[in-house]
């Protein structure tokens, strides 16, 4: 099977061999890019973008990782318009992630779609399975979040600092914890007044 092939067979959710040749040589190209764009930091923002471009499936405008960042393939991120990711940022896309528009990471998150087979014998063989990760816009993702394979994010939600999300959280609400839970939902309360 050739990358291509393989790309889609991991996008099903059904088990792959995490140790092809054809992986094996698309991470290594990865974490090449990765260290191209991390030392093209202090560039201008349209250099950073043209290697984000070359890495990701879909680069939005005014996206920015600040250093380190680190995916697993690349070709499974879309990431939308005036993106932040704070230091520290993992990505393991083989499920794929998207990422809306206006969306905010503190540092050191973690969005890990794919997992090993469960099975020991099938894990050494290199048995894997992946699951998408969607973030809507406006989203919130505090520092240390690590954000596990299939979870949605809903439009405007907040996930508080150190969580482990397994479940989706919807849309407008604010979840935290280990695992993660829904607090509460975010209201006209929470609005200070704010205007720059």
């Amino acid at each position: 099977m050739d990358l291509g092939a393989q790309r889609r067979h991991m996008l099903t959710g059904a088990m792959y061999n995490d140790l092809t040749d054809e992986l094996v040589q698309a991470r290594q190209r990865t974490v090449l890019l990765t260290d191209e764009y991390n030392a093209s930091f202090g560039r201008a923002q349209e250099d950073r973008e043209t290697i984000l471009r070359r890495l990701l499936r879909s680069v939005g405008e005014g996206c920015h990782f600040e250093p380190v960042f680190r995916c697993e393939f690349g070709f499974n991120i879309s990431v939308g318009d005036h993106f932040y990711a704070n230091f520290d940022c993992v990505m393991l896309d083989g499920g794929g992630i998207t990422i809306g528009d206006h969306v905010l990471f503190g540092p050191r998150v973690g969005i890990y779609t794919s997992n090993h087979a469960i099975d020991a014998a099938e894990r050494v063989a290199g048995g894997c399975y992946a699951r998408p990760v969607t973030i809507g816009d406006r989203v919130w993702i505090g520092g240390g979040v690590t954000i596990n394979q299939g979870v949605t994010i809903g439009d405007d939600a907040i996930v508080g600092s150190g969580s482990v999300v397994t479940r989706p959280v919807p849309a407008g609400m604010i979840a935290a914890g280990v695992p993660a839970r829904v607090i509460r939902e975010i209201t006209e309360a929470d609005r200070t007044g704010f205007t720059p």
